[in-house]
């Protein structure tokens, strides 16, 4: 849905939505012209938890006959799953569907913030002012990024992991933010998404629907006051190893 939107092939009452843009029950909204229902949030949201595998890609048909995400998920009456963001190929860990436009856009949305933190296993150990490099920020083709906090996890060998937390969701972010430092990141793990966690009970390609009161419990998060200038608090997660 982020990829329509930003080709501007969604049109809400009739104009060309952005990211971001609110979509409630009764608006019109269309994808090339072919007009979809808009599902009630506060009586039908409905937001799955999904374990990707790394070879699965996150689109709904592919041409070369790849395996895909939505191949994995029940099948819905009167609505559609959503990815809420995507994660290449080659990146596995959490990945979250619904049936809201308007909680996928809000998940999103750089305006709110949401963080997401990875495991990342890379080649080599980086130097105290390649940590501080990547905590600062680094200038990328398009834009600079930057890690909100990263931590040393440990390794053996030539493969070390790293543990952080980004606020934004570019294609391939991490991947370049290493890469423009000198290190190739040779597995990648999504494991948190805003307030919500990859289980560690879920095994790869496995998922989970989340509870009406889960649903609501997000919902409500979304709703916190964004403060820009504010850190995300540094906090002590599980080691991911594989």
């Amino acid at each position: 849905m982020e990829t329509w939107i930003e080709a501007g092939r969604v049109m809400v009452n009739g104009k060309v939505a952005g990211i971001g843009t609110r979509v409630s029950p009764g608006d019109r909204l269309a994808v090339d012209g072919r007009a979809l229902r808009v599902a009630d949030d506060t009586q039908a949201t409905r937001v799955l938890i999904y374990h990707k595998p790394e070879g699965e890609i996150v689109t709904r048909d592919d041409p070369q006959g790849r395996e895909t995400v939505f191949s994995r998920l029940p099948r819905l009456r009167g609505a559609r799953w959503l990815s809420i963001g995507r994660l290449d190929v080659s990146t596995s860990g959490l990945l979250l569907f619904t049936t809201s436009g308007a909680l996928a856009n809000s998940m999103m949305h750089p305006r709110f913030a949401v963080e997401r933190e990875y495991a990342a296993r890379v080649f080599g150990r980086l130097s105290p002012e390649q940590m501080a490099q990547l905590l600062e920020g680094v200038a990328l083709e398009d834009g600079e990024a930057r890690c909100d906090t990263l931590a040393d996890e440990g390794g053996e060998g030539s493969n070390h992991w790293y543990r952080l937390v980004m606020s934004e969701g570019r294609n391939r972010v991490v991947r370049r933010l290493f890469e423009a430092v000198g290190f190739t990141v040779s597995r990648l793990i999504r494991v948190r998404f805003g307030c919500l966690s990859l289980p560690p009970r879920l095994k790869r390609g496995q998922l989970e629907e989340l509870t009406p009161s889960e649903v609501k419990q997000l919902l409500e998060w979304l709703e916190r006051p964004i403060h820009p200038e504010r850190q995300p608090a540094r906090r002590k997660a599980a080691a991911v190893r594989a």
